[in-house]
């Protein structure tokens, strides 16, 4: 049995303790607050006193609220909410939202419950703590070996935040629509995406490789033309129309290179980020993790995550390049279960501001469309950080 240092027994049992008896005194806020409730759904219901009822809601929100904030802190999850709003409309209108609101029902369902289990859980441990001292320190020496008594009070208090979350946690319909409102703007940033990505490869196909191919096809005609009665300039214009087809060809591999970078296919991600380093003008450290170095080697994402995770990549040592004044980059690359991982990281001088720029938005929007996540952190002074999370099937 492994040895458990006395003060780390006595401060996690403190430290659970505490959870517990603010539940208790959370309890004992839930007893008042039902009466609160019984007192605005009786005014209510004579009409005269019907504006009580919203207030009286959000009162028990908040409440909720805190009960939230607490579950989380001790279980390191967080406990989403999903409420109806209660300040938009007329009075009837912000009534029916209070009455109706499933959120609400939820709230009041654990308001009665908190009334049984934080008490009785606080008991319990009122009760453990005199046994614990008793068996843990006196009959089996705390000092010497591992409590057996102590500890449980962290399982009460893990008891406690698992009832809290349980009763809590937004209904499935209600989780059900924000899904749905969430992949409706996901749809419309990827729809948005995409218009943006036929107009640049539209733009660049009018400006380069049209432009080239159109001077192409008059200088070979003036080469027609020319070519009997003057060899020498024809030749001339010839030299110059393969110098314009190279150009075009150079045109259209960049557009290629745009929609889906043949080096991905050649080398992986690894190798394709690897390049992208090389050519960064930066000095930059490329971390793979659980990642094969080639294409042929290990498992593969799929080609739509593996050209996102390109583009995040190129798209944050681009704005290293040209913004941030930085002369190190850092790009981590990390295969999880179901999850691809990105990490760009530059030591310049920070404040990258999403809204002054298309890229960044892009990258949101690209990742967006393929149901993953994006943060990113630029304080003044930096450094700058974007990372992202994409779901991927190993």
């Amino acid at each position: 049995m492994r040895r458990v240092p006395v003060r780390e027994v006595l401060r996690g049992a403190a430290r659970a303790s505490f959870h517990l008896a603010t539940g208790a005194g959370l309890s004992l806020v839930c007893y008042v607050m039902i009466g609160l409730m019984l007192l605005a759904a009786t005014a209510t219901a004579c009409v005269i006193g019907a504006g009580m009822l919203p207030e009286t809601v959000r009162v028990l929100r908040g409440l909720a609220g805190f009960e939230r904030r607490r579950t989380a802190a001790w279980l390191g999850v967080p406990v989403p909410e999903k409420y109806l709003p209660l300040d938009q409309g007329s009075l009837l209108e912000r009534v029916r939202s209070a009455a109706t609101d499933p959120g609400t029902h939820r709230d009041l369902r654990w308001l009665a419950a908190q009334l049984v289990y934080g008490l009785t859980l606080c008991y319990a441990a009122m009760l453990l703590w005199p046994l614990g001292l008793l068996v843990d320190g006196v009959w089996c020496g705390l000092a010497r070996r591992s409590a057996v008594l102590l500890p449980r009070l962290t399982d009460l208090a893990d008891l406690q935040a698992r009832i809290s979350r349980l009763l809590l946690l937004p209904s499935p319909s209600a989780r059900l629509s924000e899904r749905v409102d969430e992949l409706a703007a996901t749809r419309a940033g990827a729809v948005a995406a995409h218009g943006a990505e036929l107009r640049r490869i539209e733009r660049d196909l009018h400006d380069g490789a049209q432009a080239h191919l159109v001077a192409l096809s008059m200088r070979l005609g003036m080469a027609r033309r020319a070519h009997e009665r003057d060899p020498a300039a024809a030749r001339s214009l010839l030299d110059a129309a393969q110098d314009q087809a190279e150009e075009a060809l150079a045109d259209l591999r960049h557009v290629v290179r745009g929609i889906h970078p043949p080096v991905l296919t050649d080398r992986g991600l690894v190798g394709a980020v690897r390049a992208l380093a090389a050519g960064s003008g930066l000095e930059v450290s490329v971390v793979a993790r659980q990642l094969a170095d080639g294409p042929e080697d290990g498992a593969r994402a799929p080609a739509a995550i593996e050209a996102a995770a390109y583009f995040v990549v190129a798209e944050g040592l681009t704005n290293a390049a040209k913004h941030s004044g930085a002369e190190r980059a850092e790009v981590e690359l990390r295969r999880e279960e179901k999850l691809l991982r990105v990490r760009v990281r530059d030591e310049g001088c920070g404040g990258a501001d999403e809204s002054a720029g298309t890229g960044l938005l892009g990258v949101r929007r690209r990742v967006a469309a393929l149901d993953g996540a994006v943060w990113v952190t630029s304080p003044p002074g930096g450094p700058t950080v974007v990372e992202v999370e994409l779901p991927c099937v190993w």
